[in-house]
């Protein structure tokens, strides 16, 4: 359609009202320089007013030797929206933590508005970078660009997704592993798995240093690897005294809402029972200049996570307690053997290693990767999704 018949946007202008930023303002800069972002807005106000989408998904495209890293989108209005009848996602594999040179940036987006709408995203659920809407053609100069500048492509479909991790050691204090060195590690490590999807369906694996869990691992990720400590608390009683002199009720803002409740405040005395810590991190998020993790550090392994898509919603349980930090690595690596060859064998098309469990039991999936059942992985009966009884049998 040509630029002079655009059609305005009305329903669409209603989204750049307030303060907050607008995606629909950002698309409008991008369709200053690329007339492919205006016919995705008048697709994307097509869909508003008639409440249904407009989007194709299908086709197999991709690039030389990949089976994944490239999502095809089509439009399911070609004629009217010429410009966006391929309209491709590129998955870009992101570095550890997020970090970036000003350089690399600038080379990313250079090489996207040579070959697509300009249009990205930083980050997908997933983490990796996303380039967003290009056509078939494209898709192999954009792939050679971004290989020679340093970049790969990440992990879609059936297939390991693109491993992410926190900034952990490089910036917080709290991590208690090198995320960003087991994230890297195992991305380089596991290349075939990511770019020839193998799988039953989609594994992720995420890495955070401390139990705040900042790239929400227990919440999404197949394997969740969660930087915690096996020591007690360390706790500095001078440090607590001042919270308290400023002005923190220590009983109600720490103890009484520690879901353990280990910890309690009597006549100007914190006490802690290390053992019934969850390591939930709230008392060290309130008082950080008084509270620390523990010396002996490493990281809990969580299976199962995922988002409502196929089945609902679940999330991770714990299968490994404690690995130490230096172990961790080697421990993962054999970690993913089992489950992979277990999941391989009894794996459904489309089912998630977590709904695996649900479906074979925690005893049996235990038993086929070899590992010994501990106390961990059952807080509480109905803590745990993949422990359930029958009504006849809880009476």
């Amino acid at each position: 359609m040509p630029d002079d018949e655009r059609r305005p946007t009305k329903l669409l202008d209603q989204l750049e009202e307030g303060p907050w930023p607008s995606f629909v303002t950002e698309i409008k800069k991008a369709g200053e320089k690329n007339p492919a972002c205006n016919d995705l807005l008048q697709q994307l106000e097509s869909s508003y007013e008639e409440k249904r989408g407009h989007w194709k998904h299908g086709g197999m495209v991709g690039v030389r030797g990949y089976g994944g890293g490239v999502i095809g989108r089509y439009s399911a209005m070609p004629e009217q929206f010429p410009r966006i009848a391929h309209f491709h996602t590129i998955r870009v594999n992101h570095p550890s933590g997020w970090f970036y040179t000003s350089d690399a940036l600038r080379t990313l987006a250079d090489i996207w508005e040579r070959h697509g709408s300009g249009l990205t995203n930083f980050h997908g659920s997933t983490g990796d970078i996303i380039f967003l809407g290009t056509n078939t053609t494209e898709l192999e100069p954009t792939f050679n660009e971004l290989t020679q500048a340093g970049f790969d492509l990440g992990g879609s479909g059936s297939a390991l997704r693109t491993p992410s991790s926190c900034v952990g050691q490089a910036r917080c204090e709290w991590a208690c592993y090198d995320t960003m060195k087991l994230c890297n590690d195992l991305t380089h490590q596991y290349q075939d798995e990511m770019h020839r999807p193998a799988f039953p369906y989609k594994f992720k694996i995420k890495c955070s240093g401390c139990p705040n869990d900042c790239v929400a691992a227990s919440a999404r990720a197949d394997l969740s690897i969660i930087g915690t400590w096996k020591d007690a608390i360390r706790q500095d009683d001078a440090a607590v005294a001042e919270y308290a002199a400023a002005g923190l009720d220590i009983r109600r803002d720490v103890c009484d809402r520690c879901p353990t409740r280990c910890m309690d405040w009597d006549n100007g005395k914190l006490t802690i029972e290390n053992r019934e810590c969850v390591r939930c991190m709230h008392c060290i998020n309130v008082m950080p200049k008084a509270l620390r993790p523990g010396k002996e550090r490493g990281a809990v392994l969580l299976i199962g996570a995922k988002a409502p898509i196929v089945k609902g919603a679940l999330l991770s349980s714990v299968l490994v307690p404690f690995v130490a930090a230096e172990e961790l690595e080697g421990t993962v690596n054999e970690l993913l053997k089992r489950l992979w060859d277990f999941w391989d064998e009894h794996g459904e098309n489309r089912e998630r290693i977590g709904e695996l469990i649900q479906r074979v039991g925690l005893a049996n999936f235990l038993d086929g990767i070899g590992l010994d059942p501990t106390p961990e992985m059952v807080a509480a009966p109905r803590d745990n999704p993949f422990i359930f009884f029958r009504e006849e049998e809880a009476n």
